[in-house]
């Protein structure tokens, strides 16, 4: 009987210990709102300060034609650049012309035509061509509790305007977009891994795809930003294909750009 009764003592232990350990982890990811508390290895290449976004201010407001540098170097959109906000500031908004958190050659990517580099520490994207960097882009990736697998994979499907089954727009049963969706992962279970237009919020957020800036979408969607000026998605979809589609039907791409998801998101493994 007292062998019993400390058993179930242990088991109902372990199980509060593990809930309690999720629940933590869980809140520690959703006080992550602030650029500012999100720790990247490229924060070292410049000198930069936290500052507040004041009330009835834009990121436009604020920096003027460097804004859209402002805004990838926080890995963060308009919609989400609210007053109040702290965001790091480089001290000199200059530097951000070049700024680079990913290497200019990728010596794995040398033989191939196009490839896609994804490093999940730096939270951005790479295009490369013959190893050679050809653009870039901040991402938002799995969250920790959702997380974006890693490793060599391979681009097998595309669609213009997808949209996920399992997830929808907040506050509404509206499917959540995946517009310029490309598949790079289908797992055990079959769940498949996009990379696609989203919200960048400034932290990683997905559900484990690989999300884009896709302001025409957050236009639709939410009815801002008023002109959208930042299309990553889009960009990176017509390099893949050569051109958008006439349609919206799946494009397998059977022998479609290598892959490499490296590194761990920012926060991943705390408590």
């Amino acid at each position: 009987m007292y062998s019993s009764f400390r058993h179930l003592l242990i088991a109902v232990t372990v199980m509060m210990v593990t809930v309690f350990s999720v629940s933590a982890r869980a809140d520690s990811l959703k006080k992550h709102r602030s650029p500012c508390e999100i720790h990247y290895p490229s924060d070292a290449t410049l000198e930069w300060d936290c500052r507040i976004i004041p009330r009835g201010r834009s990121l436009e407001a604020l920096f003027g034609e460097d804004w859209v540098d402002v805004a990838r170097f926080n890995r963060i959109d308009r919609r989400h650049a609210r007053p109040r906000l702290s965001i790091k500031v480089p001290r000199r908004l200059e530097d951000l012309a070049s700024f680079n958190p990913l290497p200019l050659f990728y010596q794995a990517a040398e033989e191939d035509e196009q490839f896609i580099l994804i490093d999940l520490a730096e939270q951005f994207l790479g295009a490369y061509e013959f190893g050679a960097l050809r653009f870039k882009s901040p991402i938002a990736s799995g969250n920790g509790l959702n997380e974006t697998p890693t490793g060599e994979f391979r681009l097998t499907a595309a669609r213009l305007q997808h949209q996920s089954s399992l997830y929808t727009i907040e506050g509404t049963d509206r499917p959540y977009p995946m517009n310029y969706a490309l598949r790079f992962h289908v797992n055990r279970t079959g769940v498949s891994y996009w990379i696609h237009g989203r919200d960048l919020p400034g932290y990683p957020a997905s559900h484990g795809c690989i999300g884009l800036y896709d302001e025409s979408m957050q236009q639709e969607q939410y009815g801002g930003p008023k002109d959208p000026e930042l299309f990553d998605a889009k960009k990176l979809f017509e390099w893949v294909l050569g051109s958008e589609p006439d349609d919206n039907r799946v494009i397998p791409l059977p022998y479609g750009p290598r892959v490499h998801i490296i590194g761990q998101a920012p926060g991943h493994g705390q408590p």
